[in-house]
């Protein structure tokens, strides 16, 4: 997407610092000392307060242009934490089933998930991301394998199933994981529209991706019911 409304906020920021510097110099030379400390701190502040009001109308029109852009997106999925900087963080709704990303406190991207299924629940708290692994499998859930690679018996739960005599386990695909706690943690999977997984968060491919190369280890993570 357009960086335009960021870029209005530096222009605004190098225009005000523009006229702080020629209204002192106007009024430099006639005032007095005790006038011109008025002068200043009164310009100032109306810095201060422009540039927060430009601050706040960037901040209002990347929302406005996120929810467009989910609209007209078939996952609700968008994404511009490329464009901003500032310390990341996410935040899982368990509710909403969306996972959201933000730079410096701003909302820089969001996605649909599917969390874990009744029985699986996600747990709601404050964690931080303790592991990466771009091409994970799992240790548990997955399929049994004859020797040519063949499933014989698919979506295993190897605590609970017995392996028959020939077969490997083969673990579940999860690409792009950020363990949160536990077994837990953020993938790419698939999202039938609801939770249904064994307790981790599912992603979407793309965006999936995206979140894994824009989070640093320890970056903090909220879920929320």
């Amino acid at each position: 997407m357009s960086t335009f409304p960021q870029s209005q906020v530096h222009r605004l920021r190098r225009l005000l610092a523009f006229c702080l510097l020629v209204l002192l110099s106007t009024f430099g030379t006639s005032c007095t000392v005790t006038e011109q400390r008025t002068i200043g701190r009164q310009a100032d502040a109306w810095r201060q307060n422009a540039f927060r009001y430009g601050q706040q109308k960037v901040q209002d029109m990347r929302e406005f242009r996120s929810r467009l852009a989910s609209v007209f997106r078939a996952d609700g999925s968008f994404w511009e934490a490329d464009e901003m900087r500032g310390r990341p963080s996410i935040k899982i709704d368990l509710g909403d089933q969306m996972v959201y990303f933000y730079k410096g406190g701003e909302l820089a991207g969001a996605s649909p998930i599917s969390s874990g299924r009744e029985g699986y629940d996600t747990r709601p708290g404050r964690y931080s991301i303790i592991e990466k692994d771009i091409d994970h499998k799992s240790s548990i859930y997955g399929d049994y394998e004859d020797m040519y690679g063949r499933v014989v018996m698919k979506n295993v739960d190897n605590r609970k199933h017995r392996r028959p005599p020939g077969t490997r386990f083969e673990g579940a695909k999860m690409n792009y994981f950020m363990r949160i706690y536990g077994g837990v943690g953020m993938h790419e999977g698939y999202l039938p529209g609801y939770a249904a997984s064994h307790g981790c968060i599912r992603l979407p491919g793309h965006m999936a991706r995206k979140f894994y190369n824009a989070t640093p280890m320890g970056t903090p993570v909220s879920i929320v019911p």
